[in-house]
This record gives C-alpha cells, structure tokens and sequence, in this order.
C-alpha cells in the first residue's frame, strides 16, 4: 500500500511532457555555451538535438527522493548527452591528443624541477617547437575539448549518480578525494589563469566576454584557458583514471 505521503509526491510530480516543455530553454543555453568554445565545425543544432535526447532521459530516470532538483540532474544528463556527440564526431585530430600530453608532461616536469609554474616559452623549448606553434597547440586543444573541467569532473565521477542512488562508497571517497586535488590545484594557478577559469565555468562566459573583460583576443582567452588546463592535467596525471577520456582515441 503506498503511504498516504507518497502518493502525495507522486501525484504532485510533473509529468515526463512537462519536464521537457519547461527545460527545452535549458538545453538550448548549454548548447550554445559549450558552442561558443568549440570550432565552427560543430553546429549548435546538432548539441541541442543531442542535448534534448539527453533531457527526455532525464525527465524518465528523474527520481524526486534522491534530493537533487531536477534542473540540476537534467542539466548533467543534457551536458553529458552533448559531449557524448562531440566526441562521437570525432573531428580532433590525434596528433592534437598526441600534443597535449606531451605538454601536459613537460609542464609537469618543468614546475617539478624549478618549483615554479612553467612558462609557455619553457613549455615549447622542452617540446623542441617554436612558441607560436606550442601556442596554436594549446589553442586547439582548448577548443577541441580535450582540454576541460567537465570532461575532467564527468570522467572522474565528481558529479553525483542520482539515478542509481549514490556511488559506493570507495568511489564517493574516491570523488572527494579527487574534487579536493582538483580545487588545492586551481588554487595553485597563476593569477590570470585562475581568473579565466572562474569567468569561463562558474560565471559561464563565452571566450568572446572573457575577452572583453580582460583586454585581450578570444584568441588569446582560448590560449590561457588552454595553458591553465595543460598545467593541471600535468598536476593531476597521478590521480587514477582523469586522464582516460584524452588517451581514449
């Protein structure tokens, strides 16, 4: 028999159809957020088609009694559903994985043996390349996604499983653990570096704004972003399993 409480909530929760009605806008804002960083390659169209297969799971598997409001559960299933297609897609070339390892490496062994936050001059001597080719790796890196906080927070499982109740215990300390490492590190950054990153994910500016808050070229935004995402996958290579999602080529 269904407690007099229960059936309260389940006759009080919006259907599946109104859900999507009240949250297509909520697609249509991550997709053009997560557009404005990628290339011009990557329509719109297609990440809120993807975005909205991801909102109409989300409105079946949403479960009220976890806690989590559910713009807040949709919103993770809408991104993931988005990222998911990019990489579908395919379109970074390997050799732009290939690059931003290998940065991501030399930048660790450099901040490792100076104490110091590597510079972009140091990163392309040690990658044997001249400064504006490092420069244009970083960038299209950047811009290709293989350089993010959402690819690094999802594959890392920072983000809860609401659906399945909660994520076991070793991997909930694992998540602490990790989301931890992650906020100590981008402490550590270099100042403008930190600023990019606060303007990009938790004010969710476009390069364009972050640009014309700071001066400078959307450009030359993607490049710090870039640098300050090599510097903490280089910090964070000994934390298992963030870097699958860039060697999964």
């Amino acid at each position: 028999m269904i407690a007099p409480a229960a059936e309260y909530r389940a006759a009080a929760r919006p259907s599946p159809g109104t859900l999507i009605e009240q949250h297509a806008e909520l697609v249509r804002r991550i997709a053009h957020h997560l557009a404005a960083r990628l290339p011009a390659s990557v329509e719109v169209d297609d990440l809120i088609q993807a975005g909205m297969l991801g909102l109409i799971e989300a409105s079946r598997a949403f479960d009220a009694e976890q806690g989590a409001s559910f713009e807040t559960y949709a919103s993770i299933r809408i991104r993931g559903a988005m990222i998911d297609e990019i990489r579908r897609g395919d379109w970074v070339p390997r050799s732009v994985h290939r690059g931003a390892r290998a940065a991501a490496a030399a930048i660790h062994r450099i901040e490792q043996a100076n104490g110091r936050a590597a510079q972009p001059q140091e990163v392309a001597a040690a990658l044997e390349m001249p400064l504006p080719d490092y420069l244009r790796l970083v960038e299209n890196a950047a811009r290709g996604h293989v350089l993010s906080l959402d690819a690094h927070v999802e594959d890392a499982g920072e983000l809860p499983d609401i659906r399945g109740g909660g994520p076991s215990p070793e991997r909930a300390l694992e998540r602490e653990e990790f989301a931890a490492l992650l906020a100590t590190e981008i402490d550590g950054l270099p100042e403008r570096e930190r600023l990019v990153l606060s303007l990009y994910y938790e004010q969710e500016l476009n390069l364009k704004e972050i640009g014309a808050v700071l001066g400078v070229s959307e450009s030359r935004v993607c490049q710090i972003h870039g640098q300050a995402m090599l510097r903490l996958r280089g910090r964070l290579a000994p934390f298992r399993g963030i870097d699958d999602d860039l060697d999964n080529e």
